[in-house]
């Protein structure tokens, strides 16, 4: 079983096709649902928002004990401390994500057999029990589910579709506002990812005047900002 963001589970995905006898290994794959992975440098800035320093942590935790749970710290004198989910990764942890993750238009894990996310279309009620969005895309993933649920690891029920976008209402915009950037990238001569089937430019088109003027713009502005139209070697830093 692969368990992993859905960058990770793409990559499954096509070494398996690339090496049959990897395929037959991989009884499962499951991808979870991703805005963007954060720097280290990002977590650092959190720990020390909490009057910590990232030197004396022995444990954390980015989420848990609840739904959708809590940025958690502890360090090797026994001190604890914690941030909500908004003020971990709303206030900090969102602007710290990779620019791999600014280009990429899946953020559901769509080669995954399996898919999991938050269901954000509803308020959280204070202390809930965490619950997950699982969304099916293979026949594997379909007999996997029903046989979790028969055997009584997991609960849970159908949902219509239409608890996607409400669940996650910000992805189409997300995905159109990367066709905008992507062309940015080739309008600069910078080396972009081409995608296939996963058309973008109809959402990029649906997006208002002021979100398409952001995904070319603001896209030119990162790229000047973080350096990338030189050689990477030149460039690597922890953004």
């Amino acid at each position: 079983m692969v368990i992993g963001k859905p960058c990770d589970i793409a990559g499954v995905a096509m070494a398996a096709a690339a090496r049959p006898a990897l395929a037959e290994k991989v009884a499962l794959s499951i991808g979870i649902f991703c805005a963007g992975t954060p720097s280290t440098k990002g977590t650092e800035a959190v720990i020390r928002r909490l009057n910590l320093e990232p030197r004396d942590v022995t444990k954390l935790d980015y989420r848990g004990e609840g739904w959708p749970g809590r940025f958690r710290v502890r360090t090797r004198r026994g001190e604890s401390a914690s941030f909500s989910y908004e003020e971990s990764w709303g206030e900090t942890l969102q602007k710290h994500r990779q620019w791999r993750c600014m280009i990429c238009p899946d953020h559901t894990g769509e080669f995954a057999d399996l898919s999991i996310g938050d269901p954000w279309y509803r308020k959280l009620l204070e202390g809930e029990a965490g619950r997950s969005l699982v969304v099916v895309r293979t026949e594997r993933g379909r007999q996997a589910l029903l046989a979790a649920l028969a055997d009584g690891a997991i609960a849970g029920g159908e949902l219509p579709l239409d608890r996607l976008p409400q669940s996650q209402p910000n992805l189409e915009g997300t995905r159109g506002a990367v066709w905008g950037r992507v062309l940015t990238m080739r309008l600069l001569r910078l080396a972009a990812p081409a995608y296939r089937g996963m058309p973008a430019f109809r959402l990029w088109w649906k997006l208002p005047l002021r979100g398409k003027g952001t995904s070319l713009v603001g896209t030119w502005r990162r790229i000047a900002a973080r350096g990338l139209r030189r050689p990477e070697s030149d460039a690597w830093v922890d953004q």
